[in-house]
């Protein structure tokens, strides 16, 4: 697996110190969002729905660093729109590394390569990579020709320069098991510091509506695109604990854990769960003492939540499994490889 073996440890120490002082629900990460303008309108994506308005904000130096404090997450993914688009995602960026938090730049890679130089490689930041397939699967994703080759550029550009890097891939519905694997191993010629996948889920405000997957179909799906690597016949090295990947493969049952990754934006904290839009509080502390909590989750009854199989509600989930007696040996040998 990909997580360096030093941030496996601070989040496990972390996880540990909120049940010793016996917090209930803590974050695991802060999805920071500081704007929603992207230079591109992917098919899976409703960011870009927002009104112009709301599309011209940024959220401001101070408005990112109290919200990382306020909530206190020992990751932050910076996802967007496209952050990069952001005039002073440099300084955010920085900011956060200084406070020693895991930072997950999240980015199409189209603006990357010539604003390399406004960061510096550090333990702290990796720059993760949208990168659905191939070329004629990824530039029918985004719906721009070229984007493809791009991003694979930006990437070789970033580790020759000594950043960390890892890829974002989201698996829809009608994805060929076997090409996706071949892609995988193509990932791997990348030298890749991890990848991480996920299954479409139906994202309400996003254009293309008919290719988000079933719960069933996600695990039989995922179940024949990972045996491989099960079987360790396939040594694709992903950002996940292994866990996260056997409830995707349906080996696992776990119910979400909504308030594990938090997500703030120009529109404020939202609640609870950035796939949903059922509205947002002014502070964190409001988002966890006036949710209710029992209605979210594929347990819960909800409608919305009966099909999602997303990170954002199942990787906590996992890594508090993982801290489990019976799961720990499985775990950290994940990290050692």
């Amino acid at each position: 697996m990909a997580v360096q073996i030093q941030q496996a440890l601070d989040i496990g120490k972390y996880i540990l110190t909120q049940k010793i002082r016996g917090r209930q629900k803590f974050p695991l990460v802060l999805m920071l969002e500081p704007l929603f303008r992207c230079n591109l309108a992917c098919k899976g994506c409703g960011k870009i729905q927002h009104p112009t308005e709301i599309l011209k904000q940024n959220l401001s130096l101070q408005e990112c660093f109290t919200a990382v404090e306020e909530c206190g997450a020992p990751i932050v993914s910076i996802p967007g729109g496209e952050p990069l688009l952001h005039p002073q995602i440099d300084e955010i960026v920085k900011g956060l590394v200084e406070r020693k938090k895991y930072v997950y730049l999240c980015t199409n890679a189209i603006l990357l390569e010539k604003n390399l130089a406004r960061f510096t490689p550090s333990p702290y930041l990796t720059f993760s990579i949208h990168l659905d397939g191939f070329q004629q699967e990824h530039d029918q994703s985004v719906d721009r020709q070229g984007v493809f080759e791009i991003a694979v550029r930006a990437i070789k550009a970033a580790k020759a320069q000594g950043f960390r890097v890892s890829t974002n891939t989201t698996i829809f519905a009608g994805a060929d098991p076997q090409k996706t694997q071949e892609f995988f191993d193509f990932l791997e010629t990348l030298n890749l510091n991890g990848m991480m996948i996920s299954p479409g889920y139906s994202y309400q405000w996003a254009p293309d509506q008919e290719h988000f997957l079933k719960k069933e179909q996600t695990k039989a799906l995922f179940r024949e695109i990972l045996t491989p690597w099960k079987k360790k016949q396939k040594n694709w090295n992903f950002n996940h604990n292994p866990l996260f990947l056997d409830f995707l493969m349906g080996e696992k049952d776990y119910d979400c854990t909504p308030w594990g990754m938090p997500c703030y934006s120009v529109l404020g904290w939202q609640k609870p769960c950035y796939l949903l839009n059922d509205g947002y509080y002014s502070s964190y502390q409001e988002l966890l003492d006036k949710t209710d909590w029992k209605q979210y989750g594929a347990k819960s009854g909800n409608p919305k939540c009966a099909d999602c199989m997303m990170h954002c509600g199942y990787e906590t989930t996992a890594a508090l499994d993982a801290l489990k007696l019976e799961n720990m040996g499985r775990a950290i040998g994940s990290v050692l490889g």
